[in-house]
């Protein structure tokens, strides 16, 4: 598949270490692991190879590694390619296979951060150091960041790094990151490859309700943890307008041409529907989003409290935030506070250049049945951050997956696993378009 069997074969040794590191990120420092030891281990292989990485640290134990690979020509602006270092708790209660083991098992590599995102760090780290020993020079200079805290907002991660070492990232005009790059079967051999030109804004918000605390045996209508909860009940049940945007009605033209299906773009839930499991991803990307995920309210059983508050995981479509935020108030009405806890524009890029040009072309020669196509994600990552220095980004972590696999369940899921083969895709391909780039 690939003229560099090393890379390769450590690809999947590194992938598995990676695992091993506890990178566990509960959104809180006093319980998360931190990224320390992920990153110490990165920043080993890297001078290992002749690199010079940096090891960055946010507060203490959080921390990333930012390295340089010069490249041929000085003149041309650099390309940044990101991973983040930490994962989502896991309960080996509810696995298979112990979340940390890194173990490999009917052709895969299970563990949390398998695809979410230590297959990508491990596919990184293999072919830079392979470049390294052969004497390989990139193009253009490569920023190679691994990054911390990720999985909570990238406040101590990628976030922290363009606040405050912006200069780490100079010259860098484009960027590719985790999700994108993997394929979805399409029949008579062929498979799409959804590249991500465009993500979801972060709008999570506390609503709080305001009453009259009392006691719990009075008759009370102003009792706020009652309007809190209609509050929530309204926004949890209600469903915001279809919005067709470029880079979705992009990708279901282009996906509904190799799929063999009609596409009504007055009608594109309809076209969703036969996509199969990725559907859940796409579908999410055709409006704003706003999920309850946390209530909190009251000290004591029998004490009406004075306020009561939710937390809200709002997701809005690219330059809609402000629209996403007119049309929750409009639906919890003029009584409700709403404050945010992180607010992150959306992204939205063109599918075309020199750089699409050149992951469409790595994929086609390993994969001749690859058939690239933009598409939105309906999370975030850490493009977020570095599209605030003006860096164009995308999703590319090329992973060719079995038709039968469905990948998006995943990412946070239990039993998180990567094909072996796909690490091995992965190198091959990360390897010619990193030349190409």
């Amino acid at each position: 598949m690939t003229s560099h069997p090393l890379a390769v074969d450590e690809v999947v040794d590194i992938c598995r270490d990676l695992i091993r590191i506890d990178t566990t990120n509960t959104g809180d420092n006093d319980t998360s692991a931190g990224e320390r030891a992920a990153a110490e281990y990165v920043a080993g292989l890297l001078s290992e190879v002749g690199l010079e990485p940096r090891i960055i640290e946010s507060a203490p134990g959080r921390a990333s590694v930012v390295a340089r690979f010069e490249g041929s020509d000085p003149t041309r602006p650099a390309l940044l390619v990101h991973a983040h270092l930490d994962v989502v708790p896991a309960d080996a209660s509810e696995w298979s296979v112990h979340p940390f083991s890194g173990e490999v098992k009917d052709g895969y590599v299970w563990g949390r951060g398998a695809v979410d995102m230590k297959d990508f760090n491990a596919m990184l780290l293999a072919v830079v150091r392979q470049w390294k020993r052969e004497g390989v020079v990139p193009p253009r200079d490569l920023v190679l960041a691994f990054l911390a805290d990720e999985e909570a907002g990238s406040m101590y991660g990628s976030q922290f790094l363009v606040n405050e070492h912006a200069d780490l990232f100079e010259g860098c005009t484009e960027a590719v990151g985790e999700v994108g790059g993997f394929s979805v079967d399409a029949g008579n051999d062929l498979r799409l490859y959804l590249i991500e030109t465009a993500e979801k804004g972060l709008d999570w918000l506390k609503i709080t309700a305001s009453g009259r605390p009392g006691h719990g045996s009075m008759i009370h209508h102003d009792n706020a943890v009652v309007a809190l909860t209609e509050a929530v009940t309204k926004i949890g049940r209600h469903e915001f307008p279809v919005t067709l945007t470029p880079t979705v009605r992009d990708f279901l033209e282009r996906s509904s041409e190799v799929l063999g299906f009609d596409f009504d773009p007055a009608d594109p839930e309809a076209a969703i529907a036969k996509l199969g499991p990725v559907a859940r991803v796409i579908g999410a990307t055709l409006r704003n989003t706003a999920n309850p995920t946390r209530l909190d309210a009251g000290y004591k059983d029998n004490v009406i409290p004075g306020r009561a508050s939710a937390t809200i995981d709002c997701r809005s479509l690219p330059g809609r935030s402000e629209e996403l935020e007119a049309q929750l108030r409009a639906i919890v009405g003029p009584d409700i506070d709403i404050e945010y806890i992180h607010r992150q524009p959306g992204l939205e890029t063109s599918f075309d250049g020199d750089l699409v040009e050149a992951m469409g072309a790595a994929l086609r020669a390993v994969d001749p049945g690859a058939r690239p196509v933009p598409y939105m994600l309906s999370g975030g990552t850490d493009a977020k951050a570095f599209a605030r220095l003006g860096i164009r980004c995308f999703g590319f972590a090329p992973l060719r997956l079995p038709a039968d696999l469905d990948f998006t369940a995943l990412f946070h899921g239990i039993d998180e696993r990567v094909p072996v083969d796909g690490l091995k895709f992965g190198v091959d391909v990360l390897d010619r378009f990193l030349r190409a780039s």
